[in-house]
């Protein structure tokens, strides 16, 4: 309880000082996320491009006015930065729960990595930007959701399914950007502070956001930064420990071992702004994090567990390296009345490193089992988009990009151990190219037809390898493929919007997937060919009762071939008695349901809403006809109220709903973890324009559940947030 009554009065006094500040300026100046307007008490919109970098944002489809967009986006979902703040939804794994079509869960294993699926399809399948910017790590891609932060966000796009061949190659389940902030007043600034407990009262996490940033005739300035820091999470009371084998529980109730995280980022902008069309925008973001790794609770390891009595150990890993940075350069010029020219440039770094530990000690490395394995890369690139609206009633745009990824590694085995044993620094080149067109046809005042058409490549030019204490290179190998799209949006009332479409994309393996031995296991396979899936959709929204509700759906299907699977069967080339895998384009998938939200202000103090999505998914490897579609839960959903009952409080009571789902678990086998549902309840309170005050709780009830076999989830967590802008 006194962590509880430490972290009240830190936050209490952060808005109390912070008031001093804030009491200064002008009463009523209308700002961003505040929910009750005092008029009617309805929940209040943000302007529309008030505070978000427009050149950051990635389109669907063009419109009449080149390098926008129009009308509700095909298959698009917006979280904004209210949604983000309202929840206390710091991470974007947690930020992209709520979103219909969109399951947030754990990798499993221990590289405790936060992922999502879009209507089925994973992190490899779903490129994620920042403004615009992709987020690409050269050697596999796999990234962690969990480290990527939100409070400095105007918004997170998500498409689904869609997602227009103009913004670059590889999105074949869709797209998800990272839409940041930029200053809209002479002189603005914010600072938030909040504090997360759990279930036994003890402080787990502790998150700061600030801002500045000043906005004059010609030019603006933005500076940013977010921490979060955490000390570990509780599980929920009604976690029960179970011993493994004959030794001793591998994880007793309370905090969750080795779940300590801390992450930090900057993001700093400069824009130049000549005119009302044009603009030139320098960026520089800055992220960095560092995590532990929770062991599976029920099984082997070292140090533990006396003797194994199925199974392996697990891997004692950490990750105190996992940084990422991105420097780009945004432009937007107008030609004429109906011309644009977009440009892109950016030099992106990743930054990371295991160290992998003998035993759950933690505290030596002396085995060949034991590393600190790094990875220095890095990726640069830029893209150049075009825009006309040759006749009045048609919109052309055309765009290139280009982007080269560099990865490099080495190890130190048994770091303990002397003479050093190290694995020498081995680099890894490829090319990506791609050239695209979308045309819209603007048929009448409310009907646009859409194609798109796009070719991408890509050529490798290094991929060395390190064997007997000798360098080699792998065969290099080129790949293409050519992709296409296309979209009627309707729009029969000013309320109204329905839309239909197809899209055919593809994706290039990673390095990862092409030259990986995975430690032995695997069989490198340097020409595997691209996935590609087709992406049907019909879907809608409308404004209903005057205005007071607001509704959208849509079915979708999807259909992927030569999907990259493993089968195997082969004998290893270092050891011929040994079983060895291949990832080979064998496999096949279907993914395919529908998606319904809604938002009704029934009553001036009262507003309900809610999604629900049904995913069913299939999957089909010959080499694995036991294969399931892990981490893909055929029912989800989210319900939720904003209650006024007086004019400056809103409280938001929330359920998020889940069905049971597969769960990939040892010896290749799948077991099916039960559904469950989460109660939640926010409370936010506005002092005045400039301050206010969240508290809130979420898994109330205290579930104890799991989205990945082994890696039970945080159990009641209680946060208080405040927060004070100028």
């Amino acid at each position: 309880m006194r962590y509880i009554l430490i972290g009240s009065t830190i936050t209490a006094l952060a808005t109390i000082l912070s008031a001093q500040s804030a009491s200064a300026q002008p009463a009523g100046e209308e700002i961003s996320g505040v929910r009750s307007n005092e008029k009617d008490k309805k929940p209040r919109a943000r302007k529309a491009d008030e505070d978000v970098f427009v050149l950051g944002r990635i389109d669907v489809y063009g419109d009449r006015q080149a390098g926008g967009t129009s009308g509700q986006a095909v298959s698009q979902s917006v979280v904004s930065a209210e949604d983000v703040r309202g929840q206390n939804r710091n991470t974007l794994d947690d930020a992209l729960r709520t979103v219909p079509g969109v399951e947030s869960t754990n990798s499993g294993g221990q590289r405790n990595e936060r992922m999502v699926y879009v209507r089925g399809f994973d992190r490899w399948r779903v490129p994620l930007s920042i403004d615009g910017v992709r987020i690409y790590l050269p050697a596999d891609n796999r990234l962690d959701y969990g480290r990527f932060l939100t409070p400095d966000l105007a918004e997170i796009q998500v498409h689904k399914g869609y997602a227009s061949v103009l913004n670059g190659p590889g999105g074949m389940g869709g797209q998800i950007n990272l839409v940041t902030r930029k200053p809209t007043k002479e002189l603005e600034g914010e600072l938030r502070a909040g504090v997360e407990f759990g279930n036994t009262g003890h402080l787990s996490a502790h998150n700061l956001f600030g801002a500045v940033g000043t906005r004059q005739d010609m030019f603006y300035l933005q500076a940013s930064g977010s921490l979060r820091d955490s000390d570990g999470w509780f599980l929920s009371r009604k976690y029960d420990p179970v011993p493994v084998g004959n030794g001793d529980p591998v994880q007793e109730s309370g905090k969750r071992d080795f779940s300590q995280t801390k992450d930090w980022r900057i993001n700093l902008k400069a824009g130049f702004t000549p005119n009302d069309t044009d603009e030139y925008v320098v960026s520089y973001t800055k992220q960095e994090g560092d995590k532990g790794a929770p062991y599976h609770v029920r099984d082997n390891v070292r140090g533990i567990t006396p003797s194994p009595i199925t199974g392996k150990y697990q891997n004692n890993w950490s990750w105190p390296q996992w940084d990422v940075s991105t420097a780009s350069f945004n432009s937007h010029t107008q030609i004429g009345d109906a011309s644009y020219i977009k440009t892109k440039s950016y030099y992106n770094t990743f930054d990371n490193r295991g160290a992998f530990f003998d035993d759950s000690t933690f505290s030596e490395q002396k085995t060949k089992d034991s590393e600190n394995s790094y990875y220095n890369d890095y990726a640069y690139g830029f893209s150049i988009e075009g825009g006309t609206e040759l006749i009045p009633m048609n919109t052309l745009k055309t765009a290139f990009h280009y982007r080269r990824d560099v990865h490099r590694r080495w190890s130190h085995y048994a770091p303990d151990v002397t003479p050093a044993d190290i694995f020498p620094l081995q680099r890894r080149i490829e090319d990506t190219w791609s050239v695209a067109a979308e045309n819209t046809f603007h048929a009448t005042d409310t009907l646009d037809l859409v194609g798109g058409v796009s070719y991408d490549w890509y050529k490798t030019r290094r991929a060395e390898y390190y064997s007997n204490k000798e360098f080699g290179e792998f065969p290099l190998f080129d790949n293409h493929a050519f992709n296409w799209q296309g979209a009627a949006i309707w729009r029969p009332t000013a309320d109204t919007e329905l839309h239909a479409s197809i899209s055919n994309r593809t994706r290039f393996p990673t390095l990862f997937e092409r030259y990986s031995s995975r430690r032995g296991n695997y069989i490198e396979n340097p020409n595997l060919g691209p996935e590609r899936a087709v992406n049907y959709e019909i879907g809608g929204s409308a404004n209903l009762l005057n205005g007071d509700a607001r509704a959208g759906g849509a079915v979708f299907y999807s259909r992927v071939g030569n999907a990259i699977e493993s089968i195997g069967g082969f004998a290893c080339p270092e050891d011929e008695t040994k079983d060895c895998k291949q990832s080979q384009n064998i496999g096949k998938a279907t993914y395919y349901g529908f998606e319904v939200s809604g938002e009704w202000d029934m009553l001036s103090w009262l507003t309900l809403g809610g999604n629900y999505t049904l995913l069913k998914s299939e999957l089909r490897n010959p080499g694995n006809p036991d294969l399931k579609p892990d981490g893909r839960p055929e029912h989800i959903a989210y319900l939720y109220a904003h209650w006024r009952p007086v004019e400056k409080l809103t409280i938001t009571p929330g359920v998020e709903l889940s069905s049971s789902r597969w769960a990939s678990i040892s010896g290749g086998k799948f077991a099916t973890k039960p559904g469950f549902g989460l109660a939640n309840l926010n409370v936010h309170y506005e002092f005045n324009d400039q301050m206010s005050f969240t508290a809130g709780v979420r898994n109330i009830f205290d579930r104890n559940y799991e989205l990945a076999d082994g890696f039970p989830e945080p159990g009641r967590t209680f946060y208080l947030n405040s927060r004070v802008t100028f």
